[in-house]
C-alpha cells in the first residue's frame, strides 16, 4: 500500500525549499550564495523564516529517502537498486551538469564578480568554463550525497543481513528520542571545509535512521501516538534556534559553524524531522488529485526552481529594474514556473530527459 504521507512530506518540503531560496537569494545576513539584500531595511524580519526551516528541510528529505530505499529493496534486488539510484541520482548530477545545469552555473557566477575576477587573474577560458559548470551543481549536492549513501547501503546490507532492520522495528520511544545524540555527534565529522552543505556524516545519520528504524511500520505507529508532543517539541526548538541566532545573534550564519555544529541545531534538525514524519503519518496520510499532482511534479520543482529564482535576481533585481517586493514576488513565481515548466518540457525529450532528469523510460507513479 502506498504511503501517501511520505509523498506529502516530500512535496511540502520541496515547496518550503522554494520559499526558503527566495529569501536566501536576497538575505540581509550576508550569507553568501545569492544576490544579497535589495531593500533599504537594516533588518529584514521575514528572514527569520530561513532560521525556522533550514535545520530540518534537508534532513527530513534524507530521512524519507532512507525509508523509501527500504521499501524499494523489499521488491527489488541490490543490482536493480544500484541501477535505479545511479540513473536517477548520479546521471543528472554529473552528465546533467554539462547537458543543462551549466546554465545555473552561468547565472550564479554572473550574480557576483566571478567571471571578472577569474579573467583578471589570468585563468584560461576552458578552466573558467569548467568552474562555471561546477557552479551549476546548486541543488544537486543532495543527489551527490544520496547516491553515495545508497551505494554504501548496498555494502552495509551485505554485512548486516537484515539484523539491524529487525532490531530497528523494536525501537522504543525513549531510544528514538536518544538517537538525537548520535545525530549530533555525526554532525561533527566529515564536514567539507568550503562548501558547507556537504555535511556527509550528519545527513548519513538521517539516511541510515530512515532505512533501519523509521521504515518500520511498528515505529511509525509509535510515532503517531506522540505526534502532538513531537510537533510541539520540533516547533519550540526551531523557534528557539531562530531566537538565538537571528534575534539575539543579529543574523548569525545558520548554515556554517559554529551554528550548525551546535546541539540546538542538531535538535532542530532531528526533532523537526520527527515532527514532520509523525505529524504527516497521523494527519496527512491521504491523497487527492492536487496532492498526487504535486507529488509527481516535486522532483522537477526541486531540480529547476533555483534557476528561475536566480534568473529574476540577475535580470531584474540586480539592475534594480523593479522595487524589492516585486522582485521577491517574481522570483517566487519564476521558481514555480521554471520548476514545473522545464520539467514538463525536458521530461518529454528522449535521451535528453535521461541526461538531465534520469528518466530513461515513461514516467511511472512508483514510491522510491
Amino acid at each position: 500500500m502506498r504511503k501517501h504521507y511520505i509523498d506529502n512530506i516530500r512535496w511540502i518540503t520541496v515547496v518550503t525549499v522554494v520559499i526558503y531560496h527566495v529569501l536566501y537569494m536576497y538575505n540581509a545576513e550576508g550569507i553568501l550564495g545569492g544576490l544579497g539584500k535589495i531593500t533599504d531595511l537594516s533588518t529584514q524580519p521575514y528572514d527569520i523564516f530561513m532560521y525556522l526551516v533550514y535545520p530540518w528541510i534537508m534532513p527530513v528529505l534524507f530521512l524519507i529517502s532512507g525509508m523509501c530505499s527500504r521499501y524499494f529493496l523489499q521488491s527489488h534486488s541490490d543490482r536493480e537498486y544500484v541501477k535505479s539510484r545511479t540513473t536517477k541520482l548520479l546521471v543528472p548530477s554529473t552528465i546533467g551538469l554539462f547537458a543543462f545545469q551549466f546554465m545555473q552555473g552561468y547565472v550564479s557566477m554572473s550574480l557576483g564578480p566571478g567571471f571578472e575576477e577569474l579573467s583578471a587573474s589570468g585563468v584560461p577560458k576552458p578552466v573558467i568554463f569548467l568552474i562555471m559548470v561546477a557552479s551549476g551543481s546548486g541543488v544537486l549536492w543532495f543527489m551527490h550525497l544520496l547516491w553515495i549513501y545508497s551505494m554504501l547501503l548496498v555494502l552495509i546490507r551485505k554485512v548486516e543481513k537484515g539484523r539491524l532492520t529487525a532490531a530497528g522495528s523494536r525501537t522504543p520511544m525513549w531510544l528514538i528520542v536518544l538517537f538525537f545524540v548520535p545525530v549530533w555527534g555525526a554532525g561533527q565529522i566529515l564536514n567539507t571545509p568550503i562548501v558547507s552543505v556537504y555535511r556527509c556524516g550528519f545527513y548519513f545519520a538521517f539516511f541510515m535512521l530512515g532505512y533501519f528504524v523509521f521504515s518500520n511500520d511498528e515505529v511509525v505507529e509509535r510515532l503517531k501516538k506522540y505526534a502532538l508532543p513531537m510537533i510541539a517539541a520540533g516547533a519550540a526548538l526551531c523557534i528557539a534556534f531562530a531566537w538565538v541566532y537571528f534575534c539575539k545573534g543579529g543574523g548569525m550564519n545558520y548554515a556554517d559553524k559554529p551554528a550548525n555544529r551546535g546541539a540546538l541545531y542538531a535538535a532542530c534538525s532531528y526533532f523537526g524531522s520527527l515532527a514532520m514524519l509523525s505529524g504527516m503519518a497521523r494527519y496527512g496520510d491521504r491523497c487527492s488529485k492536487f496532492t498526487r499532482w504535486m507529488s509527481r511534479k516535486s522532483f522537477g520543482l526541486y531540480m529547476f526552481h533555483y534557476l528561475g529564482i536566480s534568473t529574476v535576481a540577475l535580470l531584474i533585481a540586480k539592475p534594480g529594474l523593479m522595487p524589492a517586493p516585486a522582485c521577491y514576488l517574481l522570483s517566487l513565481l519564476a521558481g514555480f514556473a521554471f520548476g514545473y515548466g522545464l520539467y514538463e518540457i525536458i521530461s518529454r525529450i528522449p535521451v535528453y530527459r535521461w541526461a538531465v532528469l534520469g528518466i530513461s523510460k515513461e514516467k511511472k507513479d512508483v514510491q522510491r
